[in-house]
């Protein structure tokens, strides 16, 4: 197994793409640097993560603090042991789905018996945490791509199922169609072993992308 890389330098980073990609030295310049914020709680992260899919921002927010709110803090997520000991009458009054009830105790189950070990995942390669995450019901390769980049700091994720990157890509790069994700691939190629920052200048580029903008 390759030796996993936890921390990575911002300034090296941002060096490498500059001299690999003058597309991201401009982003770069336009954008300011990209500052990730490793957590140190997964669980969270995962729950959050669950919840906040197919969900507008504000409605998302409102169901986490009714159904935070349940266990007694609307800060704090609840245990696994609370998910599974939650009725499905409960989980309903709080404004969550079935599906994603169902989502939240496999991950709570995964986490219990052992099957999912969240303390190892910073120990463990960005593939083999890709496969761990995604054994679970509700977490896709696109959810444990975000993991890895925005909760484990890693600094060679490259999400190209994200809509968002492809259409920065498009964007940046003036291309007359959005990439496919084998496309995505080959733009990204040159930003290794630092694409989770270029991913993260694609989402800035298209997040800065208006109408009357020629491609």
């Amino acid at each position: 197994m390759p030796p996993v890389r936890r921390k990575f330098s911002i300034r090296k980073a941002n060096a490498h793409l500059r001299k690999a990609d003058p597309i991201l030295a401009r982003l770069i310049d336009e954008h300011g640097t990209f500052q990730p914020r490793p957590s140190n709680d997964p669980w969270s992260a995962l729950v959050r993560s669950i919840l906040f899919q197919q969900l507008a921002g504000a409605a998302a927010s409102a169901i986490q603090r009714k159904w935070f709110g349940f266990y007694g803090d609307e800060e704090a997520t609840p245990t696994p042991e609370q998910v599974l000991s939650t009725s499905d009458e409960d989980f309903r009054a709080c404004g969550v789905s079935r599906q994603k009830m169902s989502y939240f105790r496999d991950l709570a189950l995964h986490t219990s018996d052992g099957r999912l070990k969240l303390s190892r995942l910073n120990r463990m390669s960005d593939e083999d945490v890709t496969r761990a995450l995604t054994a679970v019901k509700g977490i896709g390769e696109w959810t444990a791509h975000m993991h890895l980049m925005f909760h484990l700091g890693r600094p060679d994720i490259l999400p190209v199922g994200d809509l968002g990157v492809r259409k920065g890509m498009q964007v940046a790069y003036g291309l007359s169609e959005m990439p496919t994700p084998k496309e995505a691939i080959v733009v990204g190629a040159k930003w290794a072993p630092y694409r989770s920052v270029g991913s993260w200048y694609m989402w800035r580029a298209a997040d800065t992308f208006t109408p009357d903008q020629s491609l």
